[in-house]
């Protein structure tokens, strides 16, 4: 496995603490740029644009944030930012009138009173949340809130209002179904199915993942943040839980396991069939799966993994899989387990992956690592020319300039033997001699 070295990077200033879900990049302000969003123990949320080391925003919260996430949670055709504390403090903030004030000013920070930087919307939701995910579970073209807890839980939610085109602030989270899982929570992900439909997939331990069917229908609803009353005959909160364990290696059950879904594989039509989906333990497993449950590669590494995304490296649209590891290994493994590593130099407390607006004004690629000194650090414009190892010589070769110079140092172009001598000749020795 080859070893790859990133240099560009921005260091952030970040005070607190964060738990590992804490943390995500997307359009926040939806300027079609992406935004790094963080939330702190304290109920702090900072968002943090561009290469500048200071937030951008920050916005105050109830409680000890342990998750934050930005989308489309309304249904209103734009982005907002949620963010989720572990009292169970529902937090909802709007930050495109921000976006539109600040680029009325001259000053690139927020300086607002403590009125203006609460959420535009707070609702109090079951406690103990652990992560959150927004998407469309049900295939019916609008989103849902789904939340993973402490207790082996996952609550789905939708955003409901009063009627049609009410204001965002009006509306409230409606508890739509409650599911019970046999193991810890770690991961939710949304996967497409072997005929193309979202499916709900949750971790479980020792490599193991669930797929939570989406069964409800609205009079199984409530919006009390209460569990809906089971219906007649049904089995209670752990029904419509369909269990998978593991193949091949033999895993400790009570390993933590993480999952990534709906990895793209080039093409829209390709990656809405039989999605791909990744999995990795703390014992240093990894894998790629399909929907149909075909192992596509397993890998086992002597790191211990914690976190896991997909990233688009290469630029073909086709998305890798990204682990890392407490002590900063960072694995990056294509379609055909084909993998490089990249080692950052401090131990992680958080990692996420994905695009951010840099120091060229547009999404790039980018690895963000949270480190146990009080600083972030965002690696820009990741990227790789291509996955696979390379014969330097064939690389050259495609190239037409390459002849040229050669012709011009005398080099019979048509001799390999002539070709690789020259070439060694430049790499290694002193041409002036």
């Amino acid at each position: 496995m080859r070893s790859v070295n990133y240099v560009q990077r921005v260091s952030l200033d970040f005070s607190g603490t964060l738990f590992p879900h804490a943390i995500c990049l997307g359009d926040a302000d939806n300027d079609s740029l992406n935004e790094l969003v963080v939330g702190d123990t304290n109920g702090k949320l900072f968002v943090y644009k561009n290469d500048d080391s200071k937030p951008w925003v920050t916005r105050t919260c109830v409680g000890m944030l342990t998750c934050v996430a930005v989308g489309d949670v309304c249904n209103k055709g734009r982005n907002f930012v949620v963010a989720v504390g572990a009292e169970g403090w529902f937090h909802l903030f709007d930050l495109t009138a921000a976006s539109a004030s600040k680029s009325d000013s001259s000053s690139q920070h927020e300086f607002m009173s403590p009125d203006d930087q609460k959420p535009l919307f707070t609702q109090h939701i079951p406690a103990n949340t652990k992560v959150i995910l927004i998407s469309d579970i049900d295939g019916d073209g609008r989103n849902e809130l789904v939340v993973g807890y402490t207790d082996r839980v996952v609550r789905a939610f939708r955003w409901e209002e009063p009627t049609e085109g009410s204001e965002t602030g009006t509306g409230q989270l409606v508890l739509l179904k409650k599911w019970l899982l046999e193991g810890q929570v770690d991961s939710l992900s949304v996967n497409p199915g072997p005929e193309g439909l979202p499916e709900l997939m949750v971790s479980q331990p020792g490599c193991g993942y669930a797929i939570l069917l989406c069964s409800w229908t609205q009079q199984d609803s409530c919006s009390s943040g209460e569990e809906a009353p089971p219906t007649p005959g049904s089995e209670g909160p752990s029904r419509d839980v369909v269990l998978h364990l593991s193949t091949g290696r033999i895993h400790n059950k009570n390993v933590s396991t993480h999952l990534i879904g709906s990895i793209s594989k080039g093409s829209k039509e390709e990656s809405s069939k039989c999605g791909l989906f990744a999995l990795c333990t703390l014992d240093g497993t990894l894998k790629l799966m399909d929907s149909s449950e075909q192992l596509l590669w397993s890998v086992q590494v002597d790191h211990q993994l914690f976190a896991l995304q997909k990233l688009d490296v290469t630029g073909d649209g086709r998305e890798e899989v990204v682990a890392c590891a407490w002590d900063g290994q960072t694995y990056i493994i294509d379609h055909n387990r084909t993998a490089v590593r990249f080692q950052f130099d401090e131990n992680v407390n958080a990692f996420c992956a994905g695009q951010y607006t840099c120091k060229e004004g547009k999404n790039s690629p980018c690895l963000v690592y949270v480190s146990f000194n009080h600083k972030i650090y965002i690696y820009w414009k990741v990227e790789l020319e291509r996955m696979e190892s390379s014969n330097m010589l064939r690389v050259l070769e495609d190239n037409p300039e390459f002849k040229e110079r050669l012709k011009l140092l005398g080099v019979d172009t048509e001799d390999p033997a002539a070709v690789r001598a020259a070439v060694t000749n430049v790499l290694y020795n002193d041409l002036h001699t």
